[in-house]
């Protein structure tokens, strides 16, 4: 493993990316961010959960599960309407109720109450607007990620808590180092407590055991990497 600014990054076959993956894991667990009663943000339990699921799994490929799953991490988010559970049609009618009583009022000369509907009305038109044209980019973006972006640029994630990207490498193909995966743990106070559990799980294991999918047929997943051993629920290790 390399350690820089950047982060924490290994450089090997699918079965190294699998198992940087779950050190990293492994010692945000035991830092305690996966606990939302813990020292740390109570944010970083949900980021937590998130990169835990993105992360490269044993059963998995690249091409396949990581590119869906960065595709699905990559949506646009929810806007003010779609939060609030509205179609933006249900903002339009609202929309133009606000804007008839805002007249309503102009008549009986409550101009204060007509300007505040007539504010209300231009935020529904605009919140509907923001919403249809959310869910149009929502209808092409895994698509053109999956497509044409992953091309371009590494399978990435990003939230508050880690910033990591795979990438595939021609470097050293021959000697089964067809992959780059760089992590990056983006709260510097955090990332130093997970630089000494890497350091100290490099002293102590003697050999990893990659946790892998019941019932799966590894050999055919791994895209050519052999079967890990036998998995329990959570990733284990083996010291001297």
């Amino acid at each position: 493993m390399e350690e820089s600014i950047s982060g924490f990054k290994v450089r090997g076959d699918w079965g190294d990316v699998v198992e940087h993956g779950e050190r990293i894991t492994h010692a945000l667990r035991d830092a305690g961010v996966h606990d939302p009663d813990g020292d740390h943000d109570a944010r970083f339990a949900r980021a937590f959960d998130e990169w835990d699921e993105w992360r490269p799994k044993a059963h998995e490929t690249l091409e396949r599960d990581v590119n869906e799953k960065t595709a699905e991490q990559a949506h646009v988010e929810e806007g003010k309407g779609e939060k609030a559970g509205k179609r933006p049609d249900e903002d339009i009618k609202t929309a133009g109720e606000k804007l008839s009583e805002s007249y309503e009022q102009l008549e009986e000369d409550d101009t204060g109450a007509a300007v505040d509907n007539w504010k209300e009305s231009i935020d529904y038109v605009a919140r509907a607007a923001d919403s249809a044209g959310r869910k149009a980019l929502r209808r092409v973006e895994d698509t053109v990620y999956q497509n044409v972006m992953t091309q371009l640029a590494p399978y990435y994630f990003d939230n508050e808590l880690v910033s990591a990207n795979i990438q595939q490498s021609t470097r050293g193909v021959d000697n089964g180092e067809g992959f780059v995966f760089e992590v990056n743990v983006n709260d510097d106070v955090l990332k130093d407590d997970i630089s000494a559990l890497l350091a100290e799980y490099e002293d102590e294991v003697d050999r990893w055991h990659v946790e892998v999918e019941k019932d799966t047929d590894a050999a055919e997943a791994i895209e050519g990497v052999e079967p890990p051993p036998e998995p329990d629920d959570t990733s284990k290790s083996t010291t001297n």
